[in-house]
């Protein structure tokens, strides 16, 4: 089967390899279309830092199943969302059903190989059955089941003043979401012409350039109380910092982005804010669906999202030159 793998940093080849057959608990998934993710830059840049190469990346998939499944809701031909945590089952997460943060979680695309590649295999109860969802949608469900999560993790509620820092497609997808929840999402960036383009295609119209100048602005609009809840997804090491001084007193913080770096913070402030600081990982079967769910009644902008396409085979050429365009993708997606 053909297959695009990382050999090394800042090169894609496409190779051949067996095609992998379906085995005891593994289901055989022909890949049809696969997001491209800020992850995916990451491993091709060489700067993700929990990765050997070489890798064949692809984490945000949708494929067809082709045989090994033993619910009859998984079919041979069945279009299915694929979860790409590998949990273990019996850790002190997974027994506390939170297996999106399993003491020894396996990426597919990071971890292990993913699914760039013609067929795939999962294990069966990583596969949700997409319905009506066309291929195209269905990989673009997992990007946005992050941002659900840190939605759901976040405890909001209905009327909160909400910001999101970032708008990357995790920071968007949480945007999207806090919104759906009843929460007044502003955004902010550094992007003028992503944040223009958010406020025509996926109507946020509130947005903050991020700089020197936020922290005041911030206050303007607030009239100085800030905000309820700040999820930042930026996976920057000093916006993360300064998100500490855009939430209002009683108010959440809550990192969707990560980064391999220490974080400092006042801690006088922290406490005389009385301040909530929440983690948020990946996503569960519970997000997925919810965004399945938001995406079916046509709460998601899928168009406006799915900003650049192709097909798997051009990969090596097209994603150093969307990695080095003008405007990045918000949201790639190719078939195979």
């Amino acid at each position: 089967m053909r297959a695009i793998v990382c050999p090394e940093p800042g090169r894609l080849e496409r190779i051949e390899r067996p095609m992998p057959e379906a085995a005891p608990g593994l289901v055989a998934v022909d890949v049809k279309a696969v997001g491209i993710c800020g992850t995916d830059f990451h491993i091709f840049e060489g700067t993700h830092p929990f990765l050997a190469y070489p890798r064949v990346m692809g984490h945000e998939l949708s494929g067809v199943v082709a045989g090994g499944a033993a619910s009859p809701d998984l079919a041979p031909g069945t279009k299915v969302v694929i979860n790409p945590y590998l949990s273990c089952g019996h850790c002190v997460a997974c027994r506390k059903g939170k297996p999106n943060c399993c003491a020894t979680l396996k990426v597919l695309g990071v971890h292990i190989d993913g699914g760039m590649c013609e067929r795939i295999l999962v294990p069966e109860e990583n596969l949700y059955p997409a319905g009506e969802l066309s291929l195209r949608d269905a990989a673009m469900i997992e990007f946005q089941a992050i941002g659900a999560h840190a939605v759901r993790r976040s405890g909001i509620a209905k009327g909160d003043r909400v910001l999101v820092v970032g708008a990357g497609p995790i920071g968007v997808g949480t945007g999207i979401f806090a919104r759906l929840a009843g929460g007044d999402v502003t955004l902010m960036d550094i992007s003028e012409p992503r944040l223009g383009f958010l406020a025509d295609r996926v109507g946020f119209q509130d947005a903050i350039r991020a700089g020197e100048d936020a922290l005041a602005e911030i206050d303007r609009r607030t009239g100085g109380d800030r905000y309820d809840l700040v999820f930042d997804a930026t996976g920057n090491a000093r916006a993360m910092e300064r998100s500490f001084a855009f939430v209002a007193s009683g108010g959440t913080l809550v990192f969707v982005g990560v980064r391999n770096a220490d974080i400092t913070f006042s801690d006088p402030e922290f406490h005389r804010k009385e301040m909530t600081l929440k983690a948020t990982r990946n996503a569960t079967r519970a997000d997925f669906d919810t965004v399945m769910s938001a995406v079916r009644a046509g709460h998601v902008p899928m168009d406006a999202l799915n900003t650049h396409g192709g097909a798997l085979d051009d990969l090596p050429e097209a994603m150093p030159a969307w990695m080095h365009g003008s405007e990045p993708p918000l949201k790639a997606v190719v078939t195979v």
